[in-house]
């Protein structure tokens, strides 16, 4: 397997490689980060011939719409060398060469004058409802992990997307998509590719160019494969926002959770082409609610909309409340840095999967290699040593909207006692210096979806029944 120096080589950027990868050879990233010279940007947005108005275009840092003839016309002195669409609702994701979403064409910066054409084609099938896989940290980082990220991962996302049968579903890579190791951008497009839906992606801590001085730099690698590392989009009523709250100090892979102000000038602008009330979904790699210092001003921005944020990040599956968004923290694609079958806090490997039907949001965790039911993991009587007579179960996607009962003798008992604290079989699995044997650093993580009741000592079953938000209920049968 080639190295990062020879991947880098390799794509060269050479001219044949850009293109194969519908970017173009044009682009240098130099003269992108100390550009002040203006560029004038000029355009047309169409389908079927004919032009586009009202369609939202950017270069990361001037918002502007087309007129009714789908024209656009701006002055860009952005350091994203590319022009994007917010693609419309209604209309058909593309896809680059290396499966993920086409929505931006590059800027020659050896021209005074950019002219683009933006060619769209209407959906067969009204997006209205459409569906989403949230796949957090793949992160693989050798042959091997690229092996069980294409061998054992994917075939569940293609499972998953069939038994879907939606065809508006598309996918978000919720960074961290590699594990420093650049050259796997490869691999992972594999398997995104064999999904055969569009995937946008969101940049992570180890998706990063970590010898840049700084961050400005640090998504060199990314944009050539995979354009902006902020952009927006609309599948059906829903407004959809890509962020890049991964700040690189300049100090070796040193990093903080933050939004530029560039984001925010431009996030302040691209909302303002959508009306109060609306459902935003934000897609980020670090959690907003825990991670990201200047997240304030982001609620600012998103106070007018019904938001739910999507991250990942910390390899744990968990639901937060802040302000008026609802953020989902997902476990990770390869659990403890593909290490075993779960997360530190539990929660299996797998991925989050949404269903949208107008401004309204369903979802569900999916765990690779287990039915979408598999919701909840039980455990005996004193499993967790500190509740020596206690049964416990661990409910990875829960939030407060849930209910968790057990019945004993057909007698319904809902006393349930929510503790934070970590899972048994991530203690089993992951404490001390020699477990896990592939990755001896990890140990079991606390977490505030474990449950602690007792049952009737003379009982030796009880059924465990747990409804989530939706009314969906899973039933379990156990001995105690």
């Amino acid at each position: 397997m080639e190295n990062r120096r020879t991947f880098v080589k390799k794509m060269g950027w050479t001219t044949g490689a850009l293109s194969l990868l519908g970017i173009s050879p044009v682009l240098s990233w130099d003269s992108i980060v100390t550009r002040s010279k203006p560029i004038r940007i000029k355009g047309r947005v169409i389908s079927s011939g004919k032009g586009l108005s009202k369609i939202v275009v950017s270069d990361g840092v001037t918002v502007t719409s087309t007129d009714h003839n789908g024209h656009f016309d701006f002055w860009s002195i952005a350091q994203q060398p590319f022009v994007f669409l917010s693609i419309p609702s209604g209309y058909t994701l593309n896809q680059l060469s290396n499966g993920s979403a086409s929505f931006f064409q590059p800027i020659d910066t050896s021209k005074e004058k950019n002219e683009f054409l933006f060619q769209l084609q209407k959906n067969e099938v009204s997006d209205d409802k459409h569906s989403l896989l949230l796949l957090a940290d793949p992160q693989i980082q050798n042959e091997y992990e690229a092996g069980e990220l294409l061998k054992t991962s994917t075939p569940d996302f293609i499972k998953t997307i069939k038994e879907l049968n939606d065809p508006n579903t598309f996918g978000v890579g919720c960074g961290d998509l590699v594990y420093d190791r650049l050259h796997l951008f490869e691999d992972y497009n594999k398997a995104i590719k064999a999904t055969e839906i569009p995937f946008f992606q969101v940049i992570g801590n180890h998706d990063m160019d970590l010898d840049s001085r700084s961050d400005e730099a640090t998504t060199r690698t990314f944009n050539r494969l995979f354009g902006p590392s902020y952009y927006s989009f609309n599948r059906g009523e829903i407004h959809y926002v890509v962020l890049d709250d991964v700040f690189f100090t300049g100090v070796e892979r040193e990093y903080i959770g933050y939004i530029t102000e560039n984001q925010l000038a431009w996030l302040e602008q691209d909302l303002q082409y959508i009306e109060a009330g609306r459902t935003v979904v934000v897609c980020t790699h670090i959690p907003i609610a825990g991670g990201v210092k200047n997240k304030s001003h982001l609620y600012e921005l998103l106070a007018p909309y019904k938001v739910h944020i999507l991250s990942g990040h910390t390899h744990r599956n968990y639901n937060t409340f802040e302000e008026n968004c609802f953020e989902h923290v997902h476990g990770a694609v390869c659990g403890a840095w593909w290490s075993g079958p779960i997360c530190s806090d539990g929660t299996p490997n797998g991925y989050g999967v949404y269903q949208m039907s107008g401004s309204d949001l369903s979802w569900y965790y999916k765990a690779v290699d287990k039915p979408k039911t598999h919701q909840f993991r039980f455990y005996k009587r004193g499993a967790n040593p500190e509740f020596p007579n206690s049964c416990s179960i661990n409910v990875w996607n829960w939030n407060p909207k849930w209910n968790i009962c057990w019945y004993e003798n057909g007698n319904r008992n809902a006393h349930v006692r929510n503790v934070k604290t970590t899972d048994p079989l991530s203690t089993e699995l992951h404490l001390g210096k020699k477990l896990p044997e592939r990755r001896t650093w990890v140990e079991p993580a606390s977490t505030d979806h474990m449950f602690f009741f007792e049952p009737s000592d003379h009982i030796d079953e009880i059924t465990i029944e747990v409804t989530d938000n939706f009314g969906n209920v899973y039933v379990e049968t156990v001995n105690v």
